[in-house]
This record gives C-alpha cells, sequence and structure tokens, in this order.
C-alpha cells in the first residue's frame, strides 16, 4: 500500500469526469467521491493503520494517510477504530436464481462477489441485469449446467456417455454464456479427457467435484481449475490408494440406487484418510501448484453432511430461508446423517482428517478458496462464508492466510473496483471478527447499519411468500 499524492487524486479525479483543476484550495468534484478515513486497512500485503481511501465511481481512487487531501464536496466518513477489508467471495453457491433472497445477503454479510456452481439461462440473465445495474447484487460468475456421467446421483444433471457427448455439451455451455463448465462425480477418464479437451479448444476453464474415476492429480494435468468439497483429496495422499482405487473399480453399480455407490466410495475415501502418506500429499501439492488448480473445501457444508441429522435444525438463520426449506434440507440429509455413536464419530474424525489436509495443501502452496456450497442444507447464503473462514483457522491457517482466502487475494489500492467491508473489529486477532460488520460498500452505494438491517428485514419478509418448490441443490 502506498500513498497517493494530492496531484494524483486530483489527474485521476479528472480522468473521471470530475471538474478538478490543479490548484493550491481544493477541487470540486462533480463525480461522488467518498473516503474512508482513520481505518486500519487489511489485505493481502498486510496491514496499514490510521489510512484513508479515497472512492469514486465505484473505484478506489486513492490511499494514504489520514490527513490526505480531498476534493471540495467529498463525503467523510470518520471511522476511527475501524478496520476495512475487500469484499469478501463466496466460490461455491446454488441458489442465485432466488434473487430477493440469496443476493441481499451476500450484500449485507459483506460477500460482493459469488461463484454459482450450477448455471441455467434464468441465472445468464440475472448475472446480465446485475451488471447493467437492473438488479443490486454481488458480482456473479456462473458455471454450466452439471455434466456428469450415466448413474449420476444427481436429478436433472445433464448426462453424458461418450465423449463425443461431452464435447457436444462443452460447445452447448459456451453457447449459452457460462463463464465455467461445471463436471461432477460419475465422469469416466475418456470422457473427462474429451471435456477438457474442448474446453481448451473452446477458451473456457473447468471446475467441479474430482471424478470418482479419475485420480485429482491426473484431472489436475487435464487442467481442472478449481476441486470441490475435499472429494478425491484423501484416495490420493493415501499410501493404500492403488488398493482403493482397485476396490472402486470392482464396486458394482446398482442403477436402481446410484446413491448407494457414491457412499462407498466415500467409506474408501475415510479409509483413505487413516493412511495418510505426507510424502504423497507434498508431491501432490507440488503438481496443484504447478498445474494451477485449487481447493475448495466447502467445510461448513461438509461439516453439515457430517454430523446428525437434527444438529443444525433450529439455526436462527432459518428465517431468513424460504419456508419450504425447512423440509427439503431435513429430508436432503437422510442419506447422509450419521445415526450410531459410532458413526457419528467415524465422520466427525473424517472431517477433522481433512480438513488437516487442507491446510497441509495450504502450507505447500496450493490455493485455497472459500467456497460454502450455500443452498445446500443448513449452508446460508452470505453468512455461512464466515463459518467457512472460522473453520480454514481451525483447520490451521493463520486469520491472515483465511482473510486472503475469502478475499481471492485482493489489494485496497488505486485503480481496484471498490468492494470494501468495513469491519467494528479486528480479523487478524480474531477472524470471528468478520461478522463484525458495519458497513459494506459496493456498486457505488453505501451499506451502513441502517441499510443492512432493513436489506435483511427485507429478506425474512421475502421468505415467507410462495415459491417454486423445484429447486436445485447439489454436494
Amino acid at each position: 500500500m502506498t500513498d497517493t499524492t494530492r496531484r494524483e487524486v486530483l489527474g485521476w479525479l479528472a480522468g473521471l469526469g470530475a471538474a478538478a483543476v490543479l490548484a493550491p484550495s481544493p477541487a470540486s468534484a462533480s463525480v461522488g467521491v467518498t473516503a474512508l478515513r482513520g481505518v486500519t486497512l487489511v489485505d493481502s500485503a498486510g496491514t496499514r493503520p490510521n489510512a484513508t481511501i479515497v472512492l469514486a465511481d465505484n473505484r478506489i481512487l486513492a490511499v494514504g494517510s489520514c490527513d490526505l487531501p480531498l476534493p471540495r464536496g467529498s463525503t467523510v466518513l470518520d471511522l476511527a477504530g475501524k478496520f476495512v477489508i475487500p469484499g469478501l467471495w463466496d466460490m461455491h453457491v446454488h441458489g442465485a436464481y432466488l434473487d430477493r433472497i440469496t443476493l441481499p445477503l451476500c450484500l449485507v454479510n459483506g460477500v460482493t462477489g459469488i461463484r454459482e456452481m450450477w448455471g441455467f439461462p434464468p441465472i445468464y440473465a440475472l448475472r446480465e441485469r446485475i451488471e447493467r445495474g437492473e438488479v443490486f447484487g454481488p458480482k456473479l460468475v456462473v458455471g454450466s449446467s452439471i455434466i456428469d456421467g450415466p448413474h449420476s446421483t444427481l436429478p436433472g444433471a445433464q448426462i453424458v456417455a461418450t465423449p463425443e457427448e461431452g464435447r457436444q455439451a462443452v460447445r452447448e455451455a459456451k453457447t449459452q454464456g457460462a463463464d465455467f463448465v461445471k463436471v461432477y462425480s460419475y465422469l469416466d477418464r475418456a470422457t473427462l479427457a474429451a471435456i477438457a479437451d474442448e474446453c481448451a479448444q473452446q477458451d473456457i476453464t473447468f471446475a467441479g467435484h474430482c471424478s470418482d474415476h479419475v485420480a485429482l492429480g491426473d484431472a489436475s494435468d487435464l487442467g481442472q481449475r478449481t476441486f470441490e468439497h475435499m472429494y478425491g483429496l484423501p484416495l490420493a495422499t493415501s499410501t493404500q490408494e492403488t488398493q482403493l482405487r482397485q476396490a472402486i473399480a470392482d464396486l458394482p453399480l446398482d442403477p436402481a440406487n446410484p446413491f448407494a455407490w457414491f457412499r462407498k466410495v466415500l467409506d474408501f475415501e475415510r479409509q483413505a484418510a487413516l493412511t495418510h502418506s505426507r510424502p504423497k500429499a507434498v508431491k501432490l501439492a507440488n503438481l496443484l501448484r504447478r498445474n494451477g488448480s485449487a481447493l475448495c473445501p466447502t467445510m461448513v457444508a461438509m461439516r453439515v453432511y457430517s454430523s446428525p441429522a437434527d444438529r443444525f435444525a433450529n439455526d436462527p438463520r432459518m428465517r431468513y430461508m424460504p419456508a419450504f426449506y425447512r423440509d427439503l434440507w431435513r429430508d436432503g440429509l437422510k442419506n447422509w446423517a450419521p445415526v450410531t455413536p459410532p458413526e457419528i464419530r467415524e465422520q466427525a474424525e473424517f472431517l477433522k482428517r481433512r480438513m488437516d489436509q487442507v491446510a497441509e495443501m495450504h502450507d505447500h502452496g496450493v490455493e485455497i478458496l472459500v467456497g460454502t456450497d450455500a443452498g445446500n442444507p443448513y449452508v446460508f447464503s452470505g453468512f455461512s462464508v464466515h463459518d467457512e473462514l472460522e473453520l480454514l483457522v481451525q483447520a490451521g491457517l493463520s486469520p491472515h492466510q483465511a482473510v486472503k482466502a475469502g478475499t481471492r487475494n485482493a489489494r485496497l489500492e488505486p485503480g481496484q473496483t471498490a468492494n470494501l467491508v468495513v469491519l467494528d473489529g479486528n480479523p487478524l486477532n480474531d477472524i470471528r471478527n468478520t461478522q463484525r460488520i458495519h458497513t459494506v460498500l459496493t456498486r457505488g452505494r453505501t451499506l451502513g447499519p441502517a441499510e443492512r438491517r432493513q436489506m435483511l428485514a427485507d429478506v425474512e419478509k421475502a421468505a415467507q411468500e410462495p415459491f417454486p418448490t423445484a429447486v436445485r441443490t447439489c454436494c
């Protein structure tokens, strides 16, 4: 973070169309200029106390000391004792189409960017409406329809049975306007390779689940950009990987009950976590880092799926969810939740081991993304980003490393988009301070305490209205 001179401030204002002149007296600006004064800045570069950050035209105009000269007419927010971080991202979301629920819940929680992991035409249209200013919402990056192989456990997935069908699915995704291709658990190696090759030809990335039929490192070599939910990680770092992969290959599949096969694979993953190899982990981390592949562990969702079904049922944030979600989420956990005390202990230990592996990957330079799987049981748009940050710290990341992950390594410097979150406490002392939000600034708007309270009240009211029950969620 470097100081901005007064001459640079006025020059940038002129470039924005402001009536700014280089003169000894402060200039008047015809564009709205807002200054946050007396704050401590916290970003990927570190911290800077007692600073001023100047915003105009939804951009950071200047960063300087507390006495940085300002144009006449600037709106000054005196925020001594407050902390400012870049806007947060949720890199694994479902439910953007519930725009009166998902979008405002993200914004009031300081989440100014989301990656929607199941795209279809209405969400592509919503993305454009947000960018045109017709809908107030976070930056929206949208995937394709979920592409999966035969016997998929996911109702509504786009099933591809051959490499050519995989290629066609990529072409369709590109034509429809997807920002990336989403792949899933049942794709075989030949089809995933064809999808990867077609993505390269179409200049589009692919991301999603690690296929149960393809090792994580092999999928990374094919070009998969992100791996969700920690799937495939225990197998890839196990001393028993060869034997367990053979067991998966030999596992019979009942087309009438494909989830039984999926759950058995998860049990093999649990067994793999018990035979973790640090040398294999280092080798895998080096490969992922070299290929530019990232992990999006969604620990907050995996914690729900690893817990008794009723553990989170009375979460007070349920009041912001559509009423039908209570039944939908309860029923959605029936195939997942552990029941007996031994099952509960096993799943808790499995989650802990996977979280340890995420921290290990991070320690060896693998990029970790903050994603929640919002829309799945008891994972709440906006709110659960802060839960995920807390879990990253519990896993072993420092608070600063968690903030960097949650903000995608953003810097608070001139020229950057003005997505900012003002906090009442220092997140580097306690990551839970990211929940102590005072103000959110995004898309040229300032959401202070009163505005955020009203937005939450509006969401709570909207949640009581009828919604279509055809809801797309997935893990």
